[in-house]
């Protein structure tokens, strides 16, 4: 049986990331992610929106960028897959949760401020700076359409791409 688990979501954040540590010492991230769908009804001409509710999990070092660059309110774009997860409460009860754990997190928008802006950084110009903000997506976009992939032109002109 052929199965395929992929999530892609955009949306903003709930809450600020919550980092911990769980025991095997790898970091992990908690975002609450709010993702909207808009439309107008037909009937009334008025517009609606209903919001989804997604918690989402990120492990290692994307956990420690979530937690550095972004905050409540803070647009990203999740690409993960679906992980479901049981417990028992301290009453024995069996709980359960569907989440997204994530593979990538892009962080879109501005750059959030810093409270230490006006400041003066004692960061030498050749020091690493891991306090960075890192550049925003639609900046990376073109770096990121790059591809190997032959063009769909390229494909036409190919009677082995064919598809009958």
């Amino acid at each position: 049986m052929a199965s395929f688990n992929k999530v892609i979501l955009m949306g903003n954040l709930t809450r600020d990331p919550e980092l911990k540590t769980a025991p095997s010492g790898s970091k992990v991230a908690d975002l609450g992610l709010a993702v909207s769908e808009n439309w107008r009804d037909k009937n009334t001409g008025e517009y609606r929106e209903i919001v989804c509710f997604v918690d989402v999990t990120a492990w290692n070092r994307l956990a420690e960028l979530c937690h550095q660059y972004l905050k409540k309110g803070s647009p990203v774009l999740v690409e993960g897959r679906l992980q479901f997860d049981e417990w028992k409460n301290p009453q024995g009860e069996r709980r359960s949760k569907l989440r997204v754990r994530a593979d990538t997190i892009k962080f879109i928008g501005p750059a959030p401020k810093r409270d230490n802006q006006d400041a003066p950084s004692e960061a030498s110009p050749n020091s690493k700076d891991d306090s960075r903000i890192p550049p925003r997506f639609d900046e990376m976009a073109d770096e990121a359409n790059v591809s190997d992939e032959p063009s769909d032109d390229d494909l036409m002109e190919d009677d082995e791409h064919l598809p009958f």
